[in-house]
């Protein structure tokens, strides 16, 4: 699917690299979104918080007690990232919906970059949880079993990639060809059907994420 004409006029080359629409689109919804951060932080109260305070606090909240649920006693660790993680991705799914934008999950590249971190993700804390020691599992309960642990590492991460890929091409494929076929008599319930999707698919991602990640920090425990 190609991605918004707008975007798409303001793409150019540094030297090799091509930066296209999906780049473009990832950095303006960061700046976007680092802006609102900042500008929503700026007066925090205790004693008197305004109406956008309490909204934020209450989806900081209700972030930390999903990923309390998954990872008890790592509810606080693990919050920047999956919290960050839930955010840009219900961003970037519904910015779709935004005339001249298109969502950049819809392309492979961007999930797939965002599927890499959440590898990272998932080994960095592993090690600064158990130390270099936590490598030894791949190797439990045989050696033998090595190159099947790799295989499955590559093969869930591609899978993470992909899903939320197909998931958000699909519904802005669908959408696009419905909006051509019946013109704007049928645009409420194909934007509610988006919205849903794009919620959905970001707690999916996220989830897989957050159980990737207890995983690791629990193999210590499961090693002794």
């Amino acid at each position: 699917m190609e991605q918004a004409e707008l975007i798409a006029l303001l793409s150019f080359d540094i030297g090799p690299v091509h930066i296209g629409p999906t780049v473009i689109t990832t950095w303006l919804l960061t700046v976007l979104l680092a802006t609102f951060s900042w500008l929503a932080t700026r007066k925090l109260s205790v004693d008197k918080p305004s109406g956008l305070q309490a909204m934020l606090e209450g989806v900081i909240v209700s972030m930390e007690r999903a990923i309390s649920a998954v990872a008890p006693t790592h509810g606080v660790k693990l919050l920047p990232f999956v919290g960050t993680l839930w955010i840009y991705l219900v961003v970037a799914n519904l910015a779709g919906l935004i005339p001249g934008l298109g969502s950049p999950t819809a392309d492979l590249s961007e999930t797939a970059a965002l599927a890499l971190l959440v590898f990272l993700s998932v080994h960095w804390y592993g090690v600064s949880t158990s130390g270099w020691a936590y490598l030894r599992h791949y190797l439990s309960p045989t050696p033998l079993m090595l190159p099947f642990h790799l295989l499955s590492e590559v093969s869930r991460t591609i899978a993470l990639a992909v899903r939320l890929f197909g998931n958000i091409m699909s519904i802005e494929l669908a959408v696009l060809l419905v909006l051509l076929v019946a013109g704007f008599l049928a645009p409420v319930p194909l934007l509610l059907l988006h919205i849903v999707e794009a919620l959905v698919q970001a707690y999916i991602f996220g989830m897989l994420a957050l159980i990737y990640i207890t995983g690791a920090l629990q193999t210590h425990q499961l090693q002794k």
